[in-house]
């Protein structure tokens, strides 16, 4: 648990205001000058309160203060009260050039707040906000939000409202030519074609019927993603029923990601099953295997008009593909595995984009050591794909330092090819939920709508945080998989359930939940 340390060293932040306060200001303050300067000053709080401002429109400047214990010098921003509070601190910038701007900060927060945010504002254009995750471990989170200055001037701005006892720290700010954003901001809809076929619906917000890719597509997301499997046993996610959604997907104007598992069910870390008829062939034949499966899907899709955008050879790899003979037990044969995939991929389209996939995001040491020897024996891919879901893997600062190491040591794109959080923890069908029970949630992110769409924000703010704009963007997993009988987890069992209902982005009433309107927000 963090502790804010409590201290003699608190400097309150007495500065000058803005002389124009506009929308800035709720009500007029007494003249104050602004300090109006084309760049930062004092961006890690190390020169007391030297040209930073505050204003709370409750009259309490002393939520605002430095205190020791920054991100790298010396001293942080702080903004905390043992009372409810409101307040802001800015810095008015001036002369600047007209372009696109990136603000970032290393922050870190208790939660809890009514809101807490950076802000650029007064900059011409739309005011750009990016809110600060709870962070309780205490562990620093670096975050980015840009804004187009049209009027030469801009304001940097750190905002709480916060309730009683709760803070939040920022430090090491920095205000550059130069914008972000995440190209993909998507959804694994693999599940929709046979909740559709059993009867699943699914509404806007408004509770109007409506095709649900296109209710997503509607909210923001721009890219599908569809697994693949040889031979399932219900005939879903198989190379047809592939080609059918992907029409859809490529009809909505949205791109499209085609995951292949490699078997005729579920592929993951704990499991990576031979399809039934690769089950007896040797390595060698394996090989072959996957270069013609992964060829004939992805010529079939580009036959009719639908061309992958992007590809993974393999889901979940982290111990290999295709057991016993691609295990990473033997890791010369997982590279051979690998290879012949992306070869197929590359001979049906060489602008297709590569990406090797593997699960538990915060875990560095893994990454390494995969990518390691995967890049040690040649094995060319272009985007590196991880599943990150926090009540498994971690807090989000393990996600950042992982994105940035790996993005940076393999000169790649990154991305979140999976995540999702749970809205509720009830169940709407007879199937236990994968997620439960309060124990197992993300401290800070309830089980509610706004936890949902809190955690989907913060995975989303992270991604475009990546050095370099190396971070690609995120994909939900699965929004469409509401409970539905009949689309269950086991393919060869018709009476199976579902437990990830309560983790989809539509209610139990069907309706398109908070969460969504985040991929129109990045």
């Amino acid at each position: 648990m963090y502790v804010r340390p409590r201290g003699t060293f608190r400097t309150l932040l007495r500065a000058a205001a803005l002389p124009v306060l506009g929308a800035l200001l709720v009500t007029a303050l007494p003249d104050r000058q602004a300090h109006a300067a084309s760049t930062l000053t004092n961006p890690g709080f190390e020169s007391g309160t030297s040209s930073w401002s505050t204003y709370s429109p409750t009259g309490q400047d002393s939520a605002s203060y430095v205190e020791p214990g920054g991100h790298s010098g010396s001293n942080r921003l702080a903004h905390w009260s043992s009372t409810a509070y409101k307040v802001e601190t800015y810095q008015y910038l001036s002369g600047l050039a007209n372009g696109s701007y990136t603000l970032s900060a290393w922050v870190r927060s208790s939660g809890g707040q009514n809101s807490a945010y950076l802000a650029l504002r007064n900059c011409g254009s739309a005011e750009q906000r990016t809110d600060l995750p709870p962070t309780p471990n205490g562990k620093w989170i670096r975050l980015v939000t840009s804004v187009k200055v049209t009027g030469g001037q801009c304001t940097v701005s750190v905002n709480s409202d916060g309730r009683a006892g709760s803070w939040l720290n920022v430090d090491d700010l920095t205000f550059t030519p130069g914008s972000t954003g995440l190209a993909v901001k998507g959804a694994d809809v693999s599940m929709l074609k046979k909740s559709e076929d059993f009867g699943g619906v699914y509404r806007t917000s408004g509770g109007a019927t409506g095709d649900g890719l296109a209710v997503l597509k509607s909210a923001g997301a721009n890219y599908g993603r569809l697994k693949v499997w040889v031979d399932p046993a219900d005939g879903y996610s198989d190379k047809a029923r592939v080609l059918q959604m992907a029409q859809r997907i490529k009809a909505q104007g949205m791109k499209l990601l085609v995951d292949f598992h490699y078997s005729d069910t579920w592929a993951d870390p704990g499991a990576q099953t031979k399809p039934a008829a690769w089950a007896s062939h040797s390595y060698s034949r394996l090989t072959t295997d996957v270069y013609d499966h992964t060829y004939d899907v992805l010529n079939a899709l580009k036959a009719q008009g639908t061309t992958a955008d992007m590809v993974q050879i393999g889901n979940e790899i982290n111990t290999g593909l295709l057991w016993p003979e691609g295990s990473t037990d033997n890791w010369d044969q997982t590279a051979g595995l690998l290879k012949s995939g992306i070869n197929a991929a590359k001979a049906v389209s060489s602008t297709t984009r590569i990406a090797l996939h593997l699960a538990h995001g915060g875990d560095n040491g893994l990454y390494r050591w995969w990518f390691d020897n995967a890049k040690a024996r040649g094995v060319n891919f272009d985007v590196i794909a991880l599943s990150f879901y926090g009540y498994w893997h971690g807090p989000l600062s393990d996600l950042q330092a992982n994105l940035d190491d790996i993005s940076a040591r393999y000169g790649k794109s990154v991305m979140v090819a999976e995540t999702a959080y749970p809205f509720r923890l009830d169940s709407k069908d007879s199937h236990e939920n994968i997620i439960d029970l309060s124990s197992e949630l993300v401290s800070g992110y309830p089980a509610s709508t706004a936890g949902q769409a809190a955690w989907l924000r913060d995975v989303m703010n992270v991604v475009e945080a990546v050095p370099g704009g190396r971070g690609l963007g995120v994909i939900y997993w699965d929004p469409t998989w509401t409970a539905v009988t009949g689309n269950g987890w086991d393919p060869a069992d018709p009476s199976s359930g579902n437990g990830w209902e309560n983790q989809a982005l539509f209610d139990y009433d069907n309706r398109l939940l908070p969460a969504a309107n985040w991929f129109s927000h990045r």
